[in-house]
């Protein structure tokens, strides 16, 4: 009868995990279908490389689309250092001590801190107190403090999953600390840290709050050359679009259109991570 039962448990967790994972997809599935059926007849290579004209009710979001990937790229260039510096404080020369512990309850407070309240710190201590103004660098140093938390944790799991004999093996050989974080630990964990900031970059993509705050715009005909210029972005185009344009019925094919690349953009960076990643732990392995 136990034994019975244990099969039947087994069985039932099963049947409860399917069918949680097919209503994920469901969902996801549904989303999209949702804005491709609103939105593809405005996809074309077009809305990809013109930039927005006429009260952006025609042109493409070549602006937009650029304007996100490089605030992407630079709060992440940013985030990515500082987070596995942090990591490799908390799991290699600080485990146990009370900064450490500290910290980390830090990390856990802000990784649940609303996004706009991250606008809100950007726009009085970037903009104002350091004088740097709104434009694409104060909205990537803000995205990079939200996106901070989520680094911060995927790099420390991932370090705290090397194998403690990797560390004995290299200190044996005669490394110093710094030489088998470097050499051994790092490289071994960098596969589950690519995967944290796949995660960063899907939550930088498409935020809105803290740019509109710190460097995001309205509307600007030109890319932005310089970090100290304001951009445009996908999301606050779409909310653009969507709340506050000129004809808002007739953006609607663009404004499902936007929303469509943006969730490309993610996925293409998604998977370009998940092959390096892929590479990386193939290369471990050897």
């Amino acid at each position: 009868m136990n034994h019975f039962s244990r099969i039947l448990k087994d069985r039932m967790s099963s049947l409860v995990l399917w069918l949680m994972m097919i209503g994920a997809i469901g969902v996801m599935g549904f989303i999209v279908a949702f804005l491709w059926k609103n939105g593809h007849s405005a996809l074309s290579w077009e809305f990809i490389t013109e930039k927005p004209r006429s009260g952006m009710t025609e042109g493409g979001i070549a602006t937009p689309l650029v304007g996100t990937v490089q605030l992407m790229g630079l709060s992440m260039l940013m985030a990515l250092p500082v987070g596995v510096a942090t990591a490799v404080y908390l799991n290699e020369y600080s485990p146990k001590g009370f900064w450490a512990s500290a910290l980390r309850l830090a990390i856990r407070s802000l990784a649940g801190v609303p996004s706009v309240v991250f606008g809100l710190f950007g726009l009085s201590f970037f903009c104002v107190f350091l004088r740097l103004g709104t434009n694409m660098l104060t909205a990537s140093m803000t995205l990079a403090c939200l996106v901070l938390p989520v680094v911060v944790s995927a790099a420390e799991t991932a370090l705290m999953n090397v194998p403690k004999d990797f560390r004995d093996a290299s200190f044996a050989m005669g490394a110093t600390r710094w030489q088998t974080i470097r050499k051994v630990v790092l490289p071994s964990a960098m596969p589950s840290i690519i995967t944290g900031a796949i995660l960063g970059l899907g939550r930088v993509a498409g935020e809105t709050a803290p740019i509109i705050f710190t460097g995001a715009v309205f509307f600007t005909p030109d890319f932005a050359k310089s970090p100290f210029e304001s951009v445009m972005a996908l999301p606050y185009h779409v909310y653009v679009l969507a709340t506050a344009g000129t004809n808002i019925d007739a953006t609607r094919p663009i404004q499902y259109g936007t929303a469509l690349v943006l969730i490309g953009v993610v996925l293409i960076f998604s998977l370009t991570g998940t092959v390096w990643r892929s590479q990386l732990r193939r290369r471990n392995q050897v």
